[in-house]
């Protein structure tokens, strides 16, 4: 991919760091990188869909049987991709990537992506949830799959008021992350 900016598709989980990625897309779109973005359905609890159409000019994607949205989307947007990041990345979709459950449009798009290309997944959650031992073990299955890249939360200010690791890189650490696998 060297040489040519890419088309990167944009995975959204339910979770309060979602409100990061407006500035990482911001940053990838300004760099002129074409960008979708899917959402789960809990990450439109968190933030509307209008915000990340207005910031890409593109479709947002929310459902794998939307009468009006293309035939197969899963397989499209798979096809599209030159790298998937999935930003925030919750406990709950590392879960179901993990084991294989294709039951949103994400997860299927993950599911149905070239394994040959990078998925960048970018975990965020509480650090009860992180230190998990049913988490833990499916990270460690998710880092031994080629070109799955788990790029780790940091340590500071939770949501929940505590501190601890589970908090999302920020906007430029992502977008760095982003450049160095492209």
């Amino acid at each position: 991919m060297k040489g040519k900016k890419a088309n990167i598709l944009v995975g959204i989980c339910g979770g309060i760091a979602a409100y990061k990625i407006c500035q990482v897309i911001r940053i990838l779109v300004k760099d002129d990188y074409s960008v979708k973005v899917m959402m789960t359905p809990a990450a439109s609890e968190f933030i509307q869909p209008l915000v990340f159409k207005e910031l890409t000019k593109n479709p947002v994607y929310l459902d794998m049987f939307s009468y009006s949205a293309e035939n197969t989307p899963h397989i499209k947007l798979s096809d599209w991709a030159d790298l998937v990041m999935v930003a925030p990345l919750s406990a709950n979709t590392l879960s179901k990537i993990t084991c294989g459950i294709c039951d949103n449009l994400l997860t299927a798009v993950i599911c149905a992506f070239d394994p040959k290309n990078p998925v960048l997944f970018v975990p965020s959650m509480n650090e009860k949830m992180w230190n998990n031992p049913v988490i833990k073990k499916n990270l460690s299955r998710l880092n031994k799959i080629k070109n799955y890249i788990i790029f780790e939360p940091k340590a500071g200010g939770l949501a929940c008021g505590a501190k601890g690791v589970g908090r999302m890189p920020e906007p430029e650490e992502i977008y760095q992350k982003i450049e160095a696998i492209i």
